[in-house]
Formats: structure tokens, sequence, C-alpha cells
């Protein structure tokens, strides 16, 4: 039965590829014709232009008409039939009322840096500046010394500071925003452009400044510039870099921290694609589309950042549609679709056979044991923990079968935080694997964490009923939902890092206590009227994570599970 089953399936899926690739390739064959309206307002109309010109090489037959605001009022923009509209921050407060739609497609990200060599970087990093301190910078003519820059720091020497400025109005804007001041013209070392100021600061260990992220980074490593740093800020002012504040360790962390919102907001501008309504043309929503993902590679030439994967993710779930072609679509033959889903109606039909078959089987051979339910509430009295398991600190178990195989899952625990899972990435049979290495990727609506591998080997069979049922790790993550076999190469070193079912049960308290930890620091910063007791006894409801957004599992991966892999 299982292999007519397969053949079945084999067949369907074959006569699908030739008629979807006859489709396909019909398609290819088209690019997008039509007109399509755009506006920017002046500070972006570089930008918009590259875009423009870019997306015209891949669809030479559309026409694009690009208006500027000094040309056309937003306002009268926004309500004269122009489709699309381009606007940052500064333009966006003219109309808050005027649009009911907007995509956030790239930022404008302000730093301080500083030298790396600077003597006193270990005291700064640890404290972090405020914006008080840089106004009592901007405004001291003479003699600024590194203490005007610290809340509390009577203990920090008078070293020279040299302030570099740029008289660049974007700049400057912002700096005063976030400092509440009204300098025009600070007290400093004024350089010609950003370049310089750069360079000003590499040569010079007590050199401090504002410039774009974009400047302050080298192009070709896609990391800081040389001997270039940038400065913490302390946003609440209590005199150190706390868990809210702490994005500064490399450039991708920083990003997602200003994404998350954990860097001031005057100095992190946002670029939107505006519209009085939401755009539902495909050639509008293609274009957004490109902007979206193959358009970001323009933003730094531009001095824009582009925005992290997650962040663009979010954005493109807001523009898609039943339909988006990156070319324009095309006429389609009826029997075609007549056929393709005949294909697909007895492709579900087997399918749903051969999985009753299987959940049957599998009713047979295991009990409910340890299956998983839903709870009220989760904590470290409540999980799953069967004997005869290892338990890594990745939250995963590891158990060896007669045949000298591991199979390996993750544990009830982990399961019971990001509540109900929609679908997951595995590695292959054959991959080889190491301890603390990835191991796969389980997603929920989006939403995805990875996981660490509790032992080292080859991968000899993967539970393929995940691809179709990954809820299976929420109900029997120690039964059906089991991840993979995997013939191990260093079994007996790797089992004294784990722990079995009583020091298990020990461990699983104290990392209870981190998890409420987590979410007190974490969650409340993100989603201050978030209902949860954690005072007193309080206690943190089943699935949690679940209705949390993709930041705050961005904030869980790196914060939580990477410490511990």
């Amino acid at each position: 039965m299982k292999t007519r089953i397969f053949l079945v399936i084999g067949i369907i899926l074959f006569n699908y590829s030739i008629v979807l690739s006859q489709e396909l390739g019909t398609a290819r064959i088209h690019t997008q014709k039509g007109n399509l309206k755009v506006f920017s307002s002046p500070e972006l109309f570089p930008l918009t232009t590259k875009w423009i010109s870019e997306y015209n090489k891949l669809n030479p037959g559309l026409k694009i008409e690009l208006k500027t605001t000094a040309e056309m009022d937003l306002k009268e923009s926004l309500n004269s039939g122009e489709t699309l509209g381009f606007v940052s921050d500064q333009s966006v407060s003219q109309v808050k009322n005027q649009f009911t739609w907007n995509l956030v497609v790239a930022r404008d990200i302000i730093v301080p840096v500083m030298n790396e060599s600077n003597p006193l970087t270990a005291e700064i990093c640890r404290r972090g500046i405020t914006s008080e301190g840089i106004a009592r910078l901007m405004e001291t003519p003479l003699k600024p010394n590194w203490r005007m820059l610290f809340a509390n720091a009577q203990n920090i020497n008078e070293q020279p500071v040299h302030y570099y400025f740029v008289n660049d109005p974007e700049l400057t804007a912002a700096a005063s925003n976030f400092t509440r001041t009204k300098q025009t013209a600070p007290a400093g070392i004024k350089v010609a452009s950003e370049a310089e100021l750069i360079a000003a600061i590499q040569n010079d260990p007590n050199g401090f400044g504002f410039c774009r992220l974009t400047q302050a980074t080298d192009p070709q490593n896609k990391n800081l510039a040389a001997h270039i740093k940038l400065v913490p800020i302390d946003k609440n002012g209590n005199g150190r870099i706390d868990y809210a504040e702490a994005i500064y360790y490399n450039l991708q962390e920083f990003s997602r921290g200003v994404w998350i919102g954990r860097y001031p907001q005057p100095l992190s501008g946002k670029i939107y694609s505006v519209s009085s309504v939401k755009p539902k043309g495909a050639i509008q929503l293609s274009f957004l589309n490109w902007v979206l993902t193959d358009g970001q590679r323009f933003l730094s030439s531009n001095g824009y950042n582009d925005l992290v994967l997650n962040e663009r993710q979010s954005q493109l779930d807001k523009i898609i549609e039943p339909q988006v072609y990156a070319s324009a679509p095309t006429e389609t033959n009826p029997f075609l679709i007549i056929r393709i889903l005949i294909i697909l109606a007895i492709g579900v039909i087997v399918v749903a056979l051969e999985f009753v078959f299987r959940r049957v089987r599998t009713q047979e051979k295991v009990g409910a044991r340890f299956t998983s339910t839903l709870l009220e509430v989760v904590n470290e009295e409540n999980i799953a923990i069967p004997r005869g398991l290892y338990f890594d600190q990745t939250h995963t178990w590891a158990f060896m079968k007669k045949d000298g195989l591991v199979k390996i899952g993750i544990d009830d625990f982990l399961q019971h935080v990001t509540g109900p899972l929609t679908r997951v990435v595995m590695k292959n049979t054959g991959d080889k694997i190491k301890k603390g290495d990835h191991l796969l990727t389980i997603i929920q609506n989006g939403k995805h964490l990875r996981i660490y591998s509790p032992v080292t080997g080859t991968i000899t069979a993967q539970n393929k009923e995940l691809f179709d049922n990954s809820s299976l790790l929420n109900s029997a993550p120690f039964t059906d939902g089991w991840i993979y076999t995997v013939e191990p190469t260093n079994w007996l070193l790797e089992i004294q890092f784990m722990n079995m079912a009583e020091k298990y049960s020990t461990w699983l308290k104290d990392e209870y206590l981190r998890l409420r930890d987590f979410f007190e620091a974490a969650v409340r910063f993100h989603v201050p009227a978030f209902i949860m007791v954690l005072q007193d006894g309080g206690v943190l409801r089943d699935g949690i994570l679940g209705e949390l957004g993709p930041e705050i599992w961005e904030d869980f991966q790196t914060k939580f599970m990477d410490v511990k892999k």
C-alpha cells in the first residue's frame, strides 16, 4: 500500500512539474508594461531616482513618472492620484493625517563614534553617554572633556575630547533633537564632510562626533571602519549600559537593536513608502516587493541603511496579495488551470489517506505516556521529564537505541514556551553535525528559533512527518515528535555534559527563573502593556512566546537560547 501511494504521488508531482514549467516558461519571457506614478520628498529624490532607474532596466516596457514634493506639495501628491510616495520622517510629520497606508523600506541611522584606542574606552562602554552630556559638550567652547558626557561621573578624569562636526542640516537636526538643544553652530572642530570626520577620528584617540552609520561602515567587510567604535548611549540615564541598551557588540546586533526600539528615536529615522490607500495593483506591489528585496542593495551608496531580515519580512507581509508577480501577469490557459486543480485534488486525497494510515499505525504502537497537553501556566513542576533520556542545556534530548544510533528531539520546556509550531527547517540525511551546531529551525507563523545539537555525529534519518505536521513537536516531543537519528562519534564524552531526569529537573528550576528574568527585562521593554504577573510568585502563561512579535523571538534567541549552546 505504501509503495503504491508513493508511486501515485511521484506520478502526480512529475505531471505537475511539467505543467508548471510550461506555465513558468511562458511567464518568464514577459516583463512589466504599463505606467507607475511615484513622488518623493526632496531629500529622497536621489535614492528614488536610483530605484526607478534600476527597476526600469529590468522592466524596460514600464513607464515610471517621478515627481518631487518641491514640484508638488506633499499633501497634494497624496490626493492627486500619484500611486506611491517615498518620504522620510521629517516629511511624514507634515502629512500624518493625509495617508492611510505606509510601509517602512529603509532606515536613516545616525551614530556617535569615537576612536577605538580612546584611553577611556572600557569606562565609556560600561557607562554609556547621555543626551544631556552631549548637550554640555556641544555648548562648551573651551576645553571640553569626557567627564561632561557622563551622568554622575566625578571619578572620570578630565581627559580632553575633540568634537568633530559637519555642517549638514540632517545631522545637525538629528543631534539637536537628540540633545534637545537648538545649537546650529556647535562648539568643536568643523570638517567639510562625513568622510573627513571619520578620517579625523581614526587618527585622533580623543576624537568624537556624529555621522551616518553608512559612513562609519567599511562596505567591503560589512563591519565598522578601521579604528572606529560606536559610542554606547545610556538612554535611561542611570549611569550604566544595562540589558535594554546593550546593542553595541557588532553591526548585526546594533541594527537589530535599532529595529526593536533600543536606540534613541531622534537618531534613527525611517524611510517610508506612503499612499492614500493600500496599493493593490500588480505593478505597484511588484515594485514595492523589489524595493524591499533587491532594491535594498542601493541604500548604502545613498547614505541609508537596509532593514534587518526579520523587519524586511514583516514589511513584505504587509504587501502580500494572492497574486504578486515579479513581472506582469500573463494570460493563463484555462485547461492548464483545470488540469492543475485536478492534480492537486488527487494529491491532497492521497496524502490524507497516507496520513490517516500513519496515525492509525502510530496509535497502535505508541501510547500517550509522554504526550504533552496545553497548560494554563508553565513552570518547572509541570514539565514532562521521561526517565532514560539525556537532556542538554540547549533544550534538546538524546537517547541511544539498541542499534547504537541516537534519537534526538526538543524538550517539553521549550515547546511550552514557544506555543504551537507551524513549520520546521531540517538538515538532510548524511549531514555531519557537531555538538552546539545549528541543528534545526522551528517556526511559528514566520517567527523562528535556531535549535542546537546536543551531540556530534552523522544524521542517518529525519522525522519526515514533521514537514507535514510540525505540531508533533508540541503534542509529542518525546515520541512522534523526534527530529533525527544520529550515528554518534563522541557519545561517551558528550553525555558527561548532559543531565538525566533528577538532575535535569533540578536544573529546570534555575532555567525557569532565568526565563522569568528574560521576560521581565525584555518583554516589559518591548510591550509595556503586556499582561503578565512576575512579582510575588507570579506565573507565565503556556505558549507565552507565541503571543509576542518577531523582535522578542530574536531577543529570546540571542539572550536566552544562544548563551547555552
